[in-house]
Order: C-alpha cells, then sequence, then structure tokens
C-alpha cells in the first residue's frame, strides 16, 4: 500500500445509509491535535483502527430531505434561505416572491406591471426552479400567466438562467435574478421563449390577468393577501360590467320607445294630410255645385214662357 502523506484524506467510497450520506475516509499518520480538530469540523462519528497508523473515518456529510423525497444540499438550502430572508427585507421593486413549503428549490413570484408600460395594471405569475447545486448553477425561469411577452410555461433563455450557466455568477441572488426578469420583460429584444405582440394585445392580458391567475391554486396558496386583492379586483369589474349592461338596456327600451313614438306620430300626421287633403276637395266640389245649380235656375228664370 502507498503511504499517503501525513494530514491527506483520501477518500475510498461513499454510501447512503437511512435519510443520512457518509463518507469512508482512510487516513495515515494525523497527529492527535488535528484528529481532534477533524473530528470537530468534519463530525466524524466513529474511527476504526485498520492497522497501525492507519485509521479509517466515517464522516456525516448532513443533507436535508424534503418532503418531495428529494435531496437538497446544506448550500443550496442556506443560500435561498438566506435569499428569503434578504427579500422580506428588501423586497424588489414590483416583484413578490416566495419558496414552496415543500421544496424550497422551487420559487414563485409576482410580478406587478410597472407604470408607463403596456403591462400596467397586470398580474404576472411565474417560477424559479433552482438546481440541486445553486448558487453554482443558475435557475430555470418560467412564466404562468399569459402575458404577451414570454411564452407560457416555458423555458426562458436569459443571461440569468440556466440557459448561460457560463455567464452565470454565483454571487447573484433571487433578488438578482428577478430584477433581471422584469428588466428584460419591459424591453424589446428577442429570445428564446419570447413573443412578439401588440401593446394592445398587451394591455388586454393585463387586464385579464387578475382572473387568469385565480384560477391557479398554488398562486392562492402562496400569495393569499394578493389573491384576496385579485378575487376583490375581478368582483368589482363583474359588477360594474353587469350595471353597464342593465344600463345600456334600459337606454335600449327607451331608443325603442322612442322609435315607436316617433312611428305613431308619423302615422297620425300622415292620416291627418289625407283627410284634410280629402275635405278640401269636398269643399270645391260642394262650391261648384252649388254654383251650377244657382247659375241653373237663374237662366231658367230669365228665358219668356
Amino acid at each position: 500500500m502507498t503511504q499517503a502523506k501525513p494530514h491527506s484524506l483520501n477518500y475510498r467510497g461513499r454510501s447512503d445509509l437511512s435519510s443520512r450520506s457518509f463518507s469512508i475516509c482512510l487516513t495515515t499518520g494525523i497527529p492527535a491535535p488535528t484528529l481532534k480538530k477533524a473530528l470537530r469540523r468534519y463530525q466524524i462519528l466513529s474511527i476504526v483502527p485498520y492497522c497501525p497508523d492507519v485509521s479509517i473515518f466515517i464522516l456525516y456529510l448532513p443533507l436535508v430531505k424534503m418532503s418531495t423525497g428529494k435531496r437538497v444540499s446544506t448550500t443550496a438550502t442556506n443560500r435561498l434561505k438566506q435569499d428569503y430572508i434578504r427579500i422580506r427585507k428588501d423586497p424588489v421593486p414590483y416583484v413578490t416572491a416566495a419558496p414552496l413549503p415543500s421544496n424550497i428549490l422551487e420559487w414563485h413570484y409576482v410580478v406587478r406591471g410597472p407604470e408607463k408600460t403596456p403591462y400596467e395594471g397586470g398580474l404576472y405569475h411565474g417560477k424559479l426552479v433552482f438546481p440541486q447545486e445553486f448558487p453554482f448553477k443558475p435557475p430555470s425561469i418560467y412564466m404562468i400567466t399569459p402575458n404577451g411577452r414570454f411564452k407560457c410555461n416555458t423555458r426562458l433563455c436569459l443571461s440569468i438562467s440556466d440557459f448561460h450557466p457560463d455567464t452565470w455568477n454565483p454571487a447573484w441572488s433571487v433578488s438578482t435574478i428577478l430584477t433581471g426578469l422584469l428588466s428584460f420583460m419591459v424591453e424589446l429584444n428577442p429570445t428564446l421563449g419570447s413573443i412578439e405582440t401588440s401593446d394592445y394585445t398587451k394591455r388586454q392580458l393585463a387586464v385579464n390577468s387578475w382572473e387568469f391567475n385565480l384560477k391557479n391554486q398554488t398562486f392562492t396558496e402562496l400569495f393569499p393577501e394578493i389573491g384576496e386583492e385579485a378575487r376583490k379586483k375581478v368582483n368589482k369589474r363583474l359588477e360594474e360590467l353587469r350595471a353597464s349592461t342593465e344600463s345600456g338596456g334600459a337606454v335600449g327600451d327607451v331608443s325603442r320607445s322612442l322609435v315607436q313614438t316617433g312611428a305613431v306620430n308619423f302615422g297620425d300626421r300622415q292620416q291627418g294630410i289625407v283627410g284634410g287633403t280629402l275635405t278640401n276637395v269636398l269643399v270645391i266640389v260642394g262650391f261648384a255645385a252649388f254654383a251650377w245649380t244657382v247659375k241653373y235656375v237663374l237662366r231658367t228664370i230669365s228665358q219668356p214662357e
């Protein structure tokens, strides 16, 4: 056997037992102080004598086991927990975000359309899916709500997404990712997963986005306050639409009544005109007959017997 250098740890194998991960380490010639330090630092569970000057260390490397059955490294978990605390203290403008209670690797976000943009008044729901290697690898980014800028439920190709691991910076946080997403959303640069629509279409989708999000159970459960706001907004719009429809119906009835009244009056006027003309004709004929009668009588009287 080749003797290893002092103070070195050579990993010979790895095995998973239950929910814990163990690593088998072979070491030689480690002084007692270094050994004690290693016990504290590497959480060594036990030391098995192998031969003089050689020991086998069994190290416990803690992992977090989620309810989904998947294992998440403590590095990703701790980093995402820190990001969540940071984003709650210092929220990203126009954006609300939170991880799923059952899986810290999946975050959901809600973007409020910024003012003076076609997205103003809209509410856009999406998600970030982080790899277990985060923060050393970037997340996948999805948009769920129809918006007119990105395809729905499709991985978006951005410099901060898993499409470009070469440009990813491990120092970037969840806040950085969401800020970059919002910035790219209000721009017009095309990318894989983007679409081109008119401003009118974007505004129509912004109006309909509130009602659309209420159909998503994850949205309503993860963001209850925003869900209640959306519910009130949708109900108010339905009441206004109903009142407008009823008002429009009343106006239509009045219009039909006026048209019918006008038709009747027009008919009456027509009948009056015809009746007046007939009367005048009869009067003229009567005068003519009377004049002819008088003339005939006078002529008869004037003739000698």
